[in-house]
């Protein structure tokens, strides 16, 4: 890579990135929540490399699904406070699901950092939790 694509490409990191996030109903998805870990932006499939939150779709109980609730409203909130960067994540581009794997961060802090201080979301370990 030539000093100068590297520059450019360190640009478009610090880039801060910002949008309307509501929940995800209906096609297409260009700007929404999908959960508290998954995010469309952009028309781009984005899943939030360092934690792991409780699923909505396939809650095994109901405390996973309330805290998946939980935690999908409160990322909308947490995307919606402003300017937010997102970076790559170290080693892979995208899950096997065809996600970009990205780290969001406002101010120096992990957007995911934030949810797991308040108890929606885990640091991810490279499996899903047991929320039940």
């Amino acid at each position: 890579m030539s000093i100068l694509a590297a520059l450019l490409a360190l640009a478009s990191l610090a880039e801060p990135e910002v949008g309307r996030f509501d929940r995800c109903t209906g096609n297409p998805r260009v700007t929404c929540v999908v959960d508290g870990d998954t995010f469309w932006y952009r028309g781009a499939k984005v899943r939030i490399a360092d934690i792991n939150t409780p699923e909505v779709s396939r809650p095994a109980c109901p405390r996973e699904a309330a805290l998946g609730a939980a935690a999908t409203l409160r990322l909308a909130e947490l995307l919606n406070q402003g300017p937010f960067t997102l970076s790559r994540a170290p080693g892979r581009d995208r899950d096997r699901y065809g996600r970009l794997l990205r780290t969001a961060t406002r101010g120096g802090e992990s957007i995911g950092a934030v949810l797991v201080r308040e108890g929606l979301a885990e640091t991810w370990k490279g499996r899903r939790g047991n929320w039940c």
